[in-house]
């Protein structure tokens, strides 16, 4: 059984459909790539699976059917978003950044210092900045706080929007390092993102969306290889590192 199975699922704002029969399963463990073009519908895709968008077709969690999801539902379940643009509070500290990613825990009575001590080791720059304004951190600093604060929820399936985006490329590496490590601890990952070569070096499989329907998808081996994504997107990725 599929951790995360969607649809037929149709995204529409207003009566701009964004996304059309967009179907795709990701097992636990996994990490499936979502890319395309800009506007291809990637970003619809992910708000029309949490609720932030007005969607049409079946949304799946572990062959649970949620018709009426809503993303605070969908945190209880596990499901959490890393988003685009971080959305995250400038003028607090990073440590009550991420101290608010696992709040919910907390109202638990859960105790949050282990989840923070693993998030210190992933990123060990936020440890030495914990005290410092997010706000103030750089671009880079700012995106490993993002997944570090998804973290202390504890996700079984994260969904990350564009997590190298305006990156410069050393940091984006370090970003996928700790992507990849965190699929070795088993967790699960649905990632949209333009840069097609590194979300496919980490993907197991990989979704190709153009004007709002799947163009391709398969392994990612496969699409690596595919003349047509190589034409696309791996030979941008590979001039763009280059030059």
């Amino acid at each position: 059984m599929s951790l995360l199975a969607v649809r037929d699922l149709t995204v529409r704002y207003g009566a701009l459909e964004a996304a059309r029969g967009v179907s795709f399963a990701l097992e636990e463990g996994e990490a499936l790539a979502l890319i395309g073009p800009n506007g291809a519908g990637k970003t619809s895709v992910l708000k029309g699976i949490l609720g932030l968008a007005r969607a049409e077709g079946e949304v799946r969690l572990q062959g649970e059917p949620l018709p009426h999801r809503t993303p605070e539902a969908l945190l209880q379940r596990g499901v959490v978003l890393v988003p685009e643009g971080r959305a995250l509070f400038p003028g607090l500290s990073v440590e009550d950044n991420l101290l608010l990613g696992g709040f919910a825990r907390f109202r638990r009575g859960e105790d949050l210092r282990a989840d923070l001590k693993r998030v210190y080791a992933l990123f060990p720059r936020l440890e030495e900045r914990r005290r410092q304004a997010a706000g103030t951190l750089s671009g880079g600093e700012q995106q490993m706080l993002a997944i570090g604060r998804a973290l202390m929820a504890r996700p079984r399936l994260l969904l990350l929007d564009e997590p190298s985006l305006g990156l410069a490329p050393l940091v984006v590496q370090e970003i996928f390092r700790t992507l990849a490590a965190l699929k070795g601890e088993g967790v699960t990952l649905l990632l949209v993102e333009q840069n097609a070569k590194m979300a496919l070096s980490l993907a197991d499989r990989g979704v190709v969306l153009e004007a709002g329907e799947v163009a391709l998808s398969g392994r990612a081996e496969e699409l690596r290889a595919n003349p047509r994504v190589v034409e696309a997107y791996l030979g941008a990725a590979r001039e763009v590192e280059g030059g």
